[in-house]
């Protein structure tokens, strides 16, 4: 049960800390984004990985990672790196983001699938999503949509991740196809994670936090 409850907290603990700022950008998001990228990046390095490479052969496996990193940077295009914590959303813009909305839901969808084998894999897209989710509640709430746009948007994307775990566990997926699915999920969360962590800081007293929430994040993610 937690493998659908705890994505759909994330976004709600994202969208609570998002009404609890006031609507700004504090810095422990960057900070909580630098820990959600070294997490994330390290639970798919223990867990997901060797798992994908146990059951495909070995070439056709880096060729899915490669179409995930490549998916995903399609997907950027779109959304414009929201799903690393870059949401352009301006009070001016009156007409509803369809392409990062849809962008952001597909990103959502597949995160879902690992969840299917890999438990711990859950704990990894819940941190990652809780920065996520604040940020784009953040920029929802400075924009000019109406509450049920928000809503809408917030409630959909809530929803995708769970139902890409409840489509893995529910329906009969031949399981070399789950494992490609994976495999291009281990790609996207590659992408995101990396570009989350060499992403430049600013100042030299926020690089040694940053240094440090990525330090835990490894050493988290291998105690579990």
């Amino acid at each position: 049960m937690q493998s659908y409850l705890l994505p759909i907290l994330a976004v709600i603990i994202g969208v609570l800390l998002a009404l609890s700022t006031k609507q700004k950008k504090p810095i422990y998001t960057k900070l909580l984004l630098s820990f959600s990228g070294a997490f994330l990046l390290a639970l798919t390095l223990f867990d997901l990985l060797p798992e994908v490479y146990e059951h495909l052969e070995t070439k056709k496996t880096g060729l899915f990672i490669m179409c995930g990193i490549l998916l995903q940077i399609i997907l950027e295009f779109f959304s414009k790196g929201a799903e690393h914590g870059h949401v352009h959303i301006h009070k001016s813009d009156t007409a509803f983001p369809w392409l990062l909305f849809l962008s952001l839901c597909l990103h959502s969808f597949l995160e879902g699938f690992p969840i299917h084998e890999h438990n711990d894999m859950v704990y990894g897209v819940l941190i990652h999503k809780i920065p996520i989710a604040a940020l784009v509640a953040t920029f929802l709430l400075q924009s000019s949509f109406n509450k049920i746009q928000i809503i809408g948007f917030l409630s959909v994307f809530t929803i995708m991740t769970p139902l890409g775990t409840y489509i893995s566990n529910a329906t009969h997926i031949p399981k070399d196809y789950l494992t490609m699915i994976n495999a291009l999920v281990i790609g996207i969360f590659f992408h995101i994670s990396t570009t989350i962590l060499f992403e430049s800081s600013e100042g030299h007293k926020f690089n040694l936090s940053k240094l440090v929430a990525i330090i835990l994040g490894i050493m988290i993610a291998y105690i579990i």
